[in-house]
């Protein structure tokens, strides 16, 4: 039995379960909506994306809530256990010593074969003795203590709060769908690739670059098929170690530019055609399934939709409803001005309190703002071939807290040990194949390869926590019917009745400020949101 549980304003006080099967969703909707109301209590459950989607169905937002898969991920990568399995089940497995079972795979929000919704309600293995509502607060109890430990409890509460907010923003922005207009993502893809196709048979541009390929080597050839494509070229003379495009582009023969432009074409066919469409959009809206935390960085994922790679040839086919306006903000030199924050460098604080970090630094780089970022960036990913060698040494001497910063984290990589993003999200401990690897005529490189992980991981998870931090205040401030309907990393999107758009453009810039003030105190680093209200996604840009 899925359960919701609803625990105090703070997150602890009495546990109050509530509970049904699946034929009572509606009088759970309702005691749910009613303790909402009075209480905005932080709600409990096991997973939000068991849960939540149904009360969405049912007309139910919440406020808050406490994701127990979510918050074990995060508490089992504190302790150096990331990866083991995170439930409810088996967190309360662990904490009683019994045998621990397997996450089970389970299909996203609503997205079931054949079509049909997840039920909210399902029954326990027969085998557990312990109710669900039960098992669920005895774990979210332990987590609480778990939490306390922590080497920053404060913080750590702050990223359980960011994660399960998170959870929420999920669930809802599936629910209410990016805008999506399919006429016009019929017409883009009938203008790029020809008329829609029978099934299992080429559009008609793909096929004539397929001809093409194959007239030029002069042979039949599926571009499909990079084994065939690397014999073909073999057959022409020409050795090539793959069929990746900057590998290709090196490559003197008649045969590349119509595969590279089949190899482009393909992608959006088979990423973005018709149908992706047929699978993923309906009634003018765009429902992927999005997955938090599905990066070790703690950047967002997804498990189906690829809302997180939209081309940009495809945002024009995001199209606000009429009367309606999307309000489009990214945060600028996300990453820089996090390393600043996080250094307390006094001299990159200061050049991150502008608009333009990189021209606020090229003071520094004899006046040239692109030194400034690429010794920026070289620094922060580890990067030391080109101009970087030598804009390096003036990296250090100029930011040396900055510097250092980054150094120390590649360096507790190379040696092995972990590293903590701000907030405390832990990058995974080292593998047994590393070890062996470190111990053998290889270890050098693959030393220096997870410190260039764990040198960028600090300040990745970090943004990420920054930007998720964001995402759960800016969702507080949205005056109704606003809606968050698309997040990326460092980018949001809202759609907002045309009059709300400068209330919600004052709400993103405050969603900023705030999410800055809650991670970082009192500093003088910026980060500024650029937001701007516009009819077509492709216009934000």
């Amino acid at each position: 039995m899925h359960v919701v549980v609803a625990a105090g304003a703070e997150g602890g006080g009495t546990i109050r379960p509530l509970g049904g099967t699946a034929d009572r969703v509606p009088d759970l909707a309702a005691a749910v909506r009613s303790l909402e109301a009075a209480e905005r209590p932080r709600w409990v459950w096991a997973d939000a994306r068991r849960v939540y989607p149904a009360l969405l169905a049912a007309g139910v937002r919440l406020s808050r809530c406490h994701d127990v898969a979510l918050t074990e991920g995060l508490l089992l990568g504190a302790d150096a256990r990331y990866g083991e399995p995170r439930q409810a089940r088996a967190a309360h497995a662990r904490l009683h010593g019994l045998p621990v079972p397997e996450d089970p795979h389970e299909a996203a929000e609503g997205h079931q074969p054949g079509g049909t919704q997840a039920s909210l309600f399902e029954p326990a293995p027969a085998e557990d003795p312990a109710s669900e509502a039960a098992m669920v607060a005895e774990v979210f109890e332990d987590q609480l203590r778990r939490v306390a430990r922590t080497p920053d409890p404060g913080r750590f509460r702050l990223l359980v709060a960011a994660e399960s907010a998170g959870a929420l923003v999920a669930a809802e922005m599936r629910h209410d769908g990016m805008p999506w207009r399919e006429d016009v993502h019929d017409e883009l893809l009938t203008g790029l690739l020809g008329p829609r196709p029978a099934h299992g048979m080429r559009p008609a541009k793909l096929q004539t670059l397929a001809d093409e390929v194959a007239a030029a080597f002069g042979q039949a050839v599926n571009p499909d098929s990079p084994q065939q494509i690397v014999r073909a070229f073999k057959a022409a003379g020409i050795e090539v170690p793959s069929t990746r495009s900057h590998v290709l582009k090196a490559v003197d023969h008649p045969a590349v530019a119509p595969l590279l432009a089949y190899k482009e074409l393909a992608r959006l066919h088979s990423a973005h055609g018709w149908a992706w469409a047929a699978q993923w959009v309906g009634g003018g809206r765009l429902r992927p399934e999005y997955v938090v935390g599905g990066v070790v960085s703690g950047r967002w994922a997804t498990s189906g939709g690829g809302a997180l790679q939209i081309p940009k040839v495809m945002r024009r086919v995001v199209v606000a409803d009429d009367g309606w306006t999307l309000v489009v903000a990214d945060a600028a030199q996300l990453e820089p001005r996090v390393l600043a924050a996080l250094s307390s460098d006094r001299g990159l604080a200061r050049a991150a309190g502008e608009i333009d970090l990189y021209a606020a630094l090229a003071g520094a780089f004899g006046g040239a703002r692109d030194s400034a970022k690429v010794a920026m960036l070289s620094a922060m990913y580890g990067g030391t071939s080109g101009d970087a060698s030598k804009l390096l040494p003036v990296m250090r001497r100029r930011f040396p807290k900055a510097y250092a910063f980054v150094e120390d984290a590649a360096r507790a990589g190379e040696e092995g040990r972990i590293v903590r993003s701000w907030l405390g999200r832990t990058c995974p401990p080292p593998s047994e194949r590393w070890r062996r690897l470190v111990a053998g005529p290889e270890g050098a490189r693959a030393a220096r390869d997870r410190g260039r992980f764990t040198r960028n991981f600090v300040v990745q998870a970090t943004a990420a926590e920054w930007a998720l931090t964001l995402l759960a205040v800016l969702r507080g401030l949205l005056p109704d019917p606003a809606r968050l309907v698309f997040f990326q990393h460092d980018e949001v999107m809202v759609h907002c009745p045309l009059g709300l758009a400068a209330e919600v453009r004052a709400a993103v810039g405050r969603a900023a400020d705030e999410a800055t003030r809650l991670l970082f105190g009192d500093t003088p680093v910026r980060f500024p949101m650029e937001a701007a209200a516009v009819a077509c996604y492709a216009d934000a840009k």
